[in-house]
């Protein structure tokens, strides 16, 4: 290419980037999962406020025609929503200007094949925008590129193989000229990666695996961080034994954010394969990882590892949540991430600078403590209680009272973080484990998991499996908890009128002042709430929508019809009595205020 045609094209880059920030600066628009690119979810709408919330009424519902669990939330682009479903992925674009009206439907044809290897559900986190262009990312690792106004197919690549167990259920996120993908299928030996493709023609600009020798996972030995120290030579296979790094999991199926001034993306890393932590000794990096990229080459600058030598299955997938705040009197640049390990982070995300590590849910106990004490050996470790470490209990050993379970004090349901209030606003699991490791054989495909478990609300407390908090992530401590019977499995939503959204898993939508937490409102949909509240403008007015339809892996004995209590991972007999509160089935409901 010419030198003529590169700046030509620089500059084309520059300026989509450039309309694609004006538009998630919009608060009438919501253009990406995330709401933008620091993951506050928090809206700048602020007709409904505090004082009217509890006027609020359906303006329009949507059906999706699909069962299953409804993660993520639709966008809203201009005067036209997308809406996606679950596997079979099908993608909706409605005219809000004229009473929800299909303008067209998009719906892939994928093997059922995948099914079976999409370990909790089959959910998918939803859809992203840039450049005129609608991006789904399916269930069978197809990544898509539509035309926004037309539906049409643009561009298509695999990303990977389900006949390895290679699957997708996250959300996309574009940046600059490029856009970033995950890959799901860690409880089947998959070694995790973030891909860039490029916008244009979905063309492979990068990969960075989350583990193996330096060139796989793009880090400069010298360069890239961890905890301030460089990382040093072959970083990604020297903490595994022999070649067990090459089906080692460490996926990359949760949230991704980004920093344009430092030009870094921020994302997580699951769980190492197997979950029977005596056929994988070592710390396992870079699974359980908190990970600093540069957007353009996808080269580390820094990592930080949670959970070392993971026990439990605490992927480390969550959001990585970005903010300005003032910690001893000088403005920080701050990245706060609640692990399902049940310690929320805050870190200086330009250096990776661990600041705070603190339990967010009091029935935390596998650990006692994260290390703090820059100059101890153990500086940003977990110090593991024996009673609950299924290493130290040994292979078919059912270790009892682990809190918290598997799916973590929080799983993959986003929190959001309010700039006028400075607090988080967190749907939390309280949900205890019991965990029994066993021997597992890997075959490519088939089910990598080595280990039964057992779940129920944690024990001596309010008896039921979830809270709503707010969390002050400069001090590391809970401003206010609301209890709730199941998890709370929705992500929430901040707004400026001082109101906080979220879902609960019976199918309530509710509403709470951001200040106390006291309930404003409440609204049962049709079925179980585990997408995420957003919210936008038309005409003027200011709606607020949810997606519903149970599943995901807290219902997916509702979703998939199981029974076996230890069947879903253990989540069947935990969530047994959901089954009394709601039923299966995917919608759209759209509040108001009344006119």
């Amino acid at each position: 290419m010419t030198a003529v045609g590169m700046l030509a094209l620089c500059a084309g880059n520059a300026m989509a980037d450039a309309e694609l920030q004006k538009m998630m600066d919009d608060p009438n628009q919501w253009v990406i999962q995330t709401g933008d690119y620091k993951n506050q979810r928090y809206s700048k709408l602020d007709q409904i406020t505090k004082d009217n919330v509890k006027d609020l009424q359906v303006a329009w519902t949507f059906s999706t025609g699909v069962l299953r669990g409804h993660e993520g939330s639709p966008l809203v682009i201009g005067d036209v929503m997308y809406v996606h479903t679950p596997f079979p992925n099908i993608v909706y674009a409605l005219d809000l200007k004229n009473d929800g009206k299909i303008l067209w439907k998009y719906e892939p044809k994928q093997d059922p094949n995948v099914i079976p290897v999409m370990c909790c559900d089959t959910v998918n986190r939803g859809l992203a925008f840039a450049d005129g262009k609608i991006f789904l990312h399916q269930a069978d690792t197809k990544l898509v590129a539509l035309d926004a106004k037309t539906g049409a197919e643009v561009w298509s690549v695999v990303n990977g193989d389900p006949s390895k167990g290679e699957t997708n259920t996250a959300t996309v996120m574009p940046v600059k000229d490029k856009v970033i993908v995950g890959i799901s299928g860690g409880e089947f030996g998959v070694r995790g990666s973030v891909t860039a493709y490029n916008i244009k023609d979905g063309s492979k600009a990068w990969r960075a695996y989350s583990m193996g020798p330096d060139e796989d996972i793009l880090v400069d030995p010298e360069k890239t961080t961890h905890l301030g120290k460089p990382v040093g030579k072959d970083s990604g296979t020297n903490t595994w034994e022999g070649d067990q790094w090459k089906i080692g999991g460490g996926t990359t199926w949760g949230w991704y954010s980004y920093d344009a001034e430092e030009n870094l993306i921020y994302y997580g890393t699951g769980n190492p394969s197997t979950w029977n932590p005596a056929q994988r000794p070592g710390d396992n990096r870079w699974s359980m990882t908190i990970m600093a990229r540069d957007a353009d080459t996808g080269v580390a600058k820094w990592f930080y590892q949670m959970t070392p030598h993971d026990e439990w299955d605490y992927d480390g997938i969550n959001e990585m949540i970005l903010t300005e705040q003032e910690i001893d009197g000088k403005t920080r640049k701050l990245l706060t991430h609640f692990d399902r390990n049940g310690f929320g982070y805050t870190l200086d995300r330009v250096s990776g600078e661990l600041l705070v590590a603190e339990k967010y849910d009091p029935a935390v106990n596998w650990a006692t403590e994260v290390v703090m004490d820059p100059n101890s050996d153990q500086y940003g470790r977990p110090q593991v209680v024996a009673e609950y470490s299924t290493e130290q209990n040994g292979e078919d050993v059912n270790s009892t009272g682990i809190c918290p379970a598997a799916l973590g004090s929080k799983d993959q349901q986003p929190a959001s973080y309010s700039p006028e209030t400075e607090l988080f606003y967190v749907p939390t699991n309280h949900v205890c484990m019991d965990y029994e490791p066993f021997r597992v054989s890997y075959t490519a495909g088939q089910p990598y998991v080595g280990a039964t478990l057992a779940m129920y609300p944690a024990p001596d407390s309010h008896g039921g499996m979830g809270n709503f908090i707010a969390w002050d992530g400069k001090k590391g401590e809970i401003k206010w908890s609301i209890p709730e019977q199941f998890s709370v499995w929705s992500g929430a939503l901040a707004t400026a009128g001082g109101v906080v959204f979220y879902g609960t898993l019976e199918g309530y939508l509710k509403a709470v002042d951001a200040n106390t937490g006291d309930e404003l409102y409440r609204f049962k949909t049709p079925s179980g709430i585990i997408g995420n509240v957003m919210t936008y403008t038309s005409d003027g007015k200011q709606y607020v929508a949810i997606l519903s339809g149970v599943g995901g892996w807290a219902g997916i004995g509702l979703a998939a019809g199981l029974t076996n209590p230890n069947d879903g991972l253990g989540a069947v007999g935990g969530y047994a009595a959901l089954s009394d509160y709601t039923a299966l089935g995917g919608q759209l409901t759209v509040f108001k205020l009344p006119n």
